[in-house]
């Protein structure tokens, strides 16, 4: 997978690829896709949700360029797989998910394999987690009408924040940077993510 989808598209990063490696991505798929963990596709992991394919997730965990000492928030917990990979790499990760069951269950994968850097919080991701602001770095796991105002207020002077804008079926991938009060947007790439659901999100 690291050879094949990931550095022959031009992620060459070591501390991700050693992020990547060191997370067994098959624990993070229902059982009976297990076969398909390492496919190059996202992989459904409950009603309208989904495990990111192996390079998106790469390529947002690259492009972040998270370091040793960040606080990061990741909105959309999901199957827990993201912020086992940005736990790799950062000083603390805060992970944030609507759906109960499911940060449930990517608690309990993530900690299974001693990872201990990461919280899990159950809530309306759109809106952040105020009360453990500012971030260095916040990636956006699904996709946004538009940037939400309230998780770009989170970052920290000189952070950076990944988020998919644009319509519920088709984004775009921006690079947000905040800097002196100013914040800064870059587009990466065209993309596809489930909505964000919530209050600057999409309605449930």
């Amino acid at each position: 997978m690291v050879r094949d989808q990931i550095v022959a598209r031009g992620v060459t990063d070591p501390r991700v690829l050693a992020a990547l490696a060191a997370v067994p991505r098959e624990l993070f798929v229902p059982a009976d896709s297990q076969a398909e963990a390492y496919a190059d596709r996202a992989l459904p992991i409950g009603p309208a949700q989904t495990i990111s394919q192996p390079f998106i997730v790469a390529y947002m965990t690259a492009h972040l360029d998270v370091l040793p000492r960040d606080r990061v928030l990741e909105v959309g917990t999901g199957s827990g797989y993201q912020a086992a990979v940005l736990a790799q790499l950062a000083g603390r990760v805060d992970t944030i998910e609507y759906d109960a069951a499911l940060s449930a269950q990517a608690r309990q994968r993530v900690e299974g394999l001693g990872i201990a850097n990461v919280t899990f919080h159950v809530g309306d991701g759109s809106a952040g987690l105020a009360e453990r602001a500012p971030f260095d770095r916040i990636m956006v796991t699904a996709g946004c009408p538009v940037v939400p105002d309230r998780l770009t207020e989170q970052l920290a002077d000189g952070g950076v924040m990944l988020v998919p804008v644009g319509e519920a079926d088709a984004q775009v991938l921006l690079r947000v940077s905040r800097r002196g009060g100013r914040t800064y947007t870059d587009r990466l790439l065209e993309c596809r993510f489930v909505k964000l659901v919530g209050r600057y999100g999409w309605d449930a």
